[in-house]
């Protein structure tokens, strides 16, 4: 497809709009003929008003509309003016309408927060007539904002949370784009990998307590974290211990992830260390569809890993499903919400499955998807009854290329949400990350801005640039020079002439 745009800043953000409605198409920006499928946008005036000139044509049938800027979107206001329009002609040519509206970002939650700055009323009516999101995605903002109110203590200047990275996991699941490695071909990384992060998170706390920012929440995530033997889990626990004073942690989470890892021994070493929180994620409850993503553990190793964990005493569990997963359908989505159910977890996340361009199933291997509006009947599914059921929506996000454009959703009951989740995903205050993978992201306290400090992704390149990589993280140190915690604790929080980018 043909995208013309005049002027052409805003081919990033129309592609992604367009892509929702034709998710596998090549689009091709200004070509010098636009002959074919092609989606056109210009700017005119209309006397005292500029609108934003749209035009579909599709199988050699064109339509037409026009949208005006409003003033109030600010520096956006061409380009929401432009969605806008491709939007409602898109949604006319296709039969369908997103639910999300023009959004395309990650956190919908967040700018719908910081539209309650004006009121309620204020920002349900920016998210339904001017971004045309569905009434059943501003109810699910509003409830994720109330959810999060209760986070404010997240948001104190010297606040920050650690985010430990263990890239290793038992099989690759086909869905799967992230760093992790299947420890069958990467086994002689795991020990190396292990004392250089012992030594990563020793040179952190030190940058973190030069820093003055205190540690609330932990976070042990990857990759599945239980891939690890007991006696590396002990090591790695104790580094935290040793390194961080942990007096003003509030939540203390390790994913078990894989139940084929959740061993007693294991979850006794986390419980020793003062863990409160822990995953085990089926992701599906049938066996049939576990085998087609490439996970080796039964349902039946579900409930085993569950019953373990209740045993070892953990305050919260938290279990995640896939909506859209190759071979799944609504009835049996609702099925394995149903098993999950009975489990009682405190926390259940429902993500949308995102396919993700290096994961097998962008490459077409396997068995075939649901379609968008079964995966919204899944999450249909999943609100109704995790409603019914007592749980609320504490947390929200989106991905790049999910199915149907929907989201993922933390479900939590009273009590039970997730620190580093509403943390994280509010991007409330800094998160110091090690391992491969991590991501430091350094939030200035009390203030807007934020800057970021990337590991290397592979486990094999974090050995070999170790050294470079414990010289990026004096950007730390660096940053909160400009940035200081006492400044801000004080109400004086002091911008520099030249922030960080």
């Amino acid at each position: 497809m043909n995208l013309l745009l005049n002027p052409p800043d805003s081919f990033y953000e129309m592609e992604k709009l367009c892509r929702l409605f034709f998710p596998d198409e090549h689009f091709t920006k200004n070509p010098p003929a636009s002959e074919g499928n092609t989606a056109a946008c210009n700017f005119q005036r209309r006397g005292s008003r500029t609108v934003a000139c749209c035009r579909l044509t599709l199988n050699g049938a064109t339509t037409a509309a026009e949208e005006p800027l409003v003033d109030a979107d600010g520096e956006n206001a061409a380009e929401i003016a432009m969605a806008r329009g491709l939007y409602r002609l898109l949604c006319r040519a296709c039969g369908v309408a997103p639910a999300w509206g023009v959004l395309t970002g990650v956190r919908p939650g967040k700018l719908y927060a910081a539209l309650r700055q004006a009121g309620r009323g204020e920002a349900d009516r920016v998210f339904r007539d001017r971004l045309l999101v569905s009434p059943t995605k501003i109810a699910l903002c509003r409830a994720v904002y109330e959810a999060e109110q209760k986070a404010t203590v997240l948001t104190r200047p010297e606040a920050f949370s650690l985010y430990v990275s263990i890239p290793f996991c038992p099989t690759r699941c086909s869905y799967c784009s992230f760093v992790s490695h299947s420890v069958e071909k990467t086994q002689k990384l795991v020990e190396p990998y292990v004392d250089l992060l012992c030594e990563e998170l020793a040179l952190t706390a030190r940058q973190a307590r030069a820093a003055g920012v205190r540690l609330q929440t932990v976070y042990f995530g990857g990759g599945t974290p239980t891939q690890l033997s007991a006696d590396q889990l002990d090591r790695l626990l104790r580094a935290v211990e040793q390194a961080f004073d942990l007096s003003h942690l509030l939540e203390y989470t390790v994913e078990a992830g894989r139940p084929d890892t959740v061993t007693q021994e294991k979850l006794q070493v986390l419980k020793a260390h003062g863990v409160g929180r822990v995953s085990v994620n089926p992701q599906t409850m049938h066996d049939s569809v576990l085998s087609l993503i490439g996970r080796r553990h039964s349902v039946a190793q579900v409930i085993d890993a569950v019953e373990l964990v209740r045993q070892a005493g953990f305050r919260t569990l938290n279990m995640d499903l896939i909506a859209g997963l190759p071979g799944d359908s609504p009835a049996g989505f609702e099925d394995s919400l149903r098993q999950v159910l009975a489990l009682n977890p405190e926390n259940i996340t429902v993500h949308t499955l995102s396919l993700k361009r290096s994961s097998r199933l962008a490459q077409k291997e396997g068995a075939a998807l649901p379609g968008a509006e079964a995966v919204a009947d899944m999450l249909k599914t999943a609100d109704d009854a995790l409603t019914a059921a007592g749980y609320r929506p504490y947390y929200l996000y989106r991905q790049s290329k999910m199915l149907g454009n929907l989201e993922n959703v933390g479900w939590a009951k009273p009590g039970h949400e997730c620190l580093y989740n509403l943390a994280m995903m509010n991007e409330l205050h800094t998160v110091l990350a090690a391992g491969a993978g991590g991501v430091t992201r350094l939030k200035q306290p009390g203030g807007p801005a934020i800057t970021r400090i990337f590991n290397v992704k592979y486990p094999y390149e974090y050995s070999e640039r170790f050294v470079s990589l414990m010289q990026r993280k004096k950007g730390i140190g660096e940053f909160y020079e400009q940035y200081p915690v006492a400044a801000a604790a004080a109400g004086g929080a002091r911008r520099p002439a030249n922030p960080p980018a």
